[in-house]
């Protein structure tokens, strides 16, 4: 399709696919910058430029190791054997991950005041890292541990991360990375932080996620039956595009926000 390029018109609707692509970003790029409450919302895709695997599909990471590391109950029950993955994956592994220019460019977005807040699927951290201060992690983070004794949150930069699980300085509890587990709750006030957002959101911008984790992926369509407009900037289509994005953009992040941003500057002048 004419105007395209790296980034596809594919599921649009029909009478506007004869478009170019360069339109379809405009328009985009105007939304978010005369957006009154824009909310980006974030899933595993976004990592993947920084070098972090997403957990499911083809080169996830649950088809490496095995999930029931990150069952609760074999977390208490084998906590040694447990920690060592834990520790390889989240700590080794992700803890070299640094913010790629999606993370940035939606970090600058916010300072600038064209989005209120950033709800994320990951724990990576990345968000903050790059900048982002109104961030609801939804499912935790890996920048802090709990105690399982006290309730005790320390940041993961004041914990020692050895070969052994840690342990509270305060009570003597075992701890736990501050993302939740199978068998889990989701932490609050993240959970209800996160709603709240998609039923203020006028623009609600989704970033690399399947849509397949409940009840993460009814944070957006919660955001679509309270009238917001329904960006999605994904490589490949997922269980929002037909039925609840108004806009697809697929492409990678970094690239796709890169376009966006030079877009809204260039409208801005």
């Amino acid at each position: 399709m004419r105007g395209c390029n790296q980034l596809s018109c594919n599921f649009l609707p029909l009478h506007e696919r004869k478009i170019p692509m360069d339109r379809y970003l405009e328009k985009a790029a105007n939304k978010i910058k005369n957006a009154q409450h824009a909310v980006v919302y974030t899933g595993a895709g976004i990592s993947v430029e920084s070098g972090i695997p997403p957990f499911r599909g083809e080169n996830g990471l649950w088809n490496k190791y095995d999930p029931e590391v990150l069952e609760l109950s074999y977390f208490r029950q084998n906590t040694q054997k447990s920690w060592e993955v834990i520790k390889q994956i989240f700590y080794d592994f992700f803890g070299r991950a640094k913010p790629n220019p999606a993370h940035e460019i939606i970090a600058s977005w916010e300072k600038a005041g064209l989005i209120k807040s950033v709800i994320t699927q990951n724990i990576d951290n990345l968000h903050s890292e790059a900048g982002s201060e109104n961030v609801i992690e939804f499912h935790g983070t890996s920048g802090s541990f709990v105690c399982m004794k006290c309730g005790r949150i320390i940041s993961t930069e004041n914990i020692a991360i050895s070969g052994s699980a840690p342990v509270c300085d305060k009570c003597g509890g075992l701890m736990k990375p501050n993302f939740i587990f199978f068998g889990e709750q989701i932490p609050e006030p993240a959970g209800s932080q996160a709603f709240e957002e998609a039923k203020k959101a006028d623009v609600f911008i989704i970033v690399g996620s399947t849509g397949e984790v409940i009840p993460a992926s009814w944070i957006p369509r919660e955001a679509k039956r309270n009238g917001a407009y329904i960006i999605e900037i994904n490589t490949q289509i997922s269980g929002f595009t037909s039925n609840t994005s108004d806009l697809f953009l697929q492409g990678k992040a970094g690239d796709t926000f890169q376009i966006l941003d030079n877009l809204i500057k260039q409208q801005s002048l």
